[in-house]
């Protein structure tokens, strides 16, 4: 998560990943890649919640300077880190220990499970985990839960993201902070935040608070009718997340030729002065079937 352009790598080694001199080389942040470096002092705090035990497999989300990658190989892992800085991934491989292989790239231009499958081999099971940018854990956080959806690759995921978004993903039904993203969260995983970090615990310092989240995938999602469907229905619903649902379903129900909102809502067993934000997953699902399975479709 960072650039390390450097005419003397053998000098520099020990600055890099997670030594004792880890903080004296200072790769230049690049900006467009939304980088803030983890902090010596948070390193063996976040290892110890995340937790790697020999033999696991890993894939790594933004691998940064190391600072997570070599202290779980060094427990006995295996690592694949992906990272999209060019500069960064040669120095990683430069400083790379047994059981790490790096992988130069965009995390949402790879197909997650090919990767899994062409490291690890056909249907094995592995470990996410990941400091990602502000500015993509949203888009990369579909990506995974997309991936998991298609081939069931992961075991559990150790993320870490802006506060304001693990919030999101933590939610219940009737916080102010649910919708989607906590919804088709839990269809694949039990969700819990490990850790909150200060802004201090990173560099460059930023103005906002993080977590750590840990997802534990089960071991097959909750049933959902049409996936991609129910997706629509949700976002379309809390794009109204205020209007009872009498009146937040006349879009969706306009656009797949439906039956009348009213009618839904009766099938779904659903009160009409319900808001989108108040419904919970197994609610959503109910409606989602009413709108699948209406005459007038």
């Amino acid at each position: 998560m960072g650039s390390a352009k450097n005419s003397h790598p053998r000098t520099k080694r020990a600055a890099f990943g997670n030594g004792p001199d880890a903080g004296a080389f200072r790769p230049p942040v690049r900006k467009r890649f939304g980088q803030h470096f983890l902090e010596p002092a948070w390193i063996a705090k976040t290892i110890q919640a995340i937790r790697p035990a020999p033999e696991d497999r890993f894939i790594e989300i933004g691998s940064g300077k190391g600072q997570l990658t070599f202290p779980i190989a060094e427990a006995g892992a295996r690592v694949v880190a992906l990272e999209v800085d060019r500069d960064l991934a040669a120095q990683l491989r430069e400083t790379s220990r047994p059981r790490v292989q790096v992988i130069t790239g965009d995390v949402l231009e790879h197909d997650l499970p090919k990767v899994v499958a062409s490291v690890f081999g056909a249907d094995i099971r592995v470990r996410l985990v990941g400091n990602l940018p502000y500015n993509l854990s949203s888009p990369i956080l579909a990506s995974v839960l997309r991936a998991q959806r298609r081939a069931n690759c992961f075991l559990d995921a150790a993320l870490m993201l802006q506060l304001e978004v693990a919030e999101r993903i933590t939610s219940a039904p009737g916080d102010r902070a649910y919708g989607p993203l906590a919804i088709l969260t839990s269809i694949a995983a039990e969700v819990e935040r490990s850790l909150i970090l200060p802004p201090g615990a990173f560099r460059p310092v930023p103005g906002v608070r993080s977590a750590l989240v840990r997802l534990r995938f089960r071991p097959s999602p909750i049933p959902v009718p049409d996936p991609e469907f129910f997706e629509r229905v949700v976002r379309s619903l809390f794009t109204q997340r205020r209007k009872m649902l009498r009146s937040a379903l006349i879009p969706m129900a306009k656009a797949t030729g439906s039956d009348s909102p009213r009618e839904l809502l009766d099938r779904a067993e659903l009160s009409p002065e319900r808001r989108p934000a108040t419904l919970d997953l197994e609610e959503l699902v109910r409606l989602t079937q009413a709108m699948l399975t209406a005459p007038g479709r």
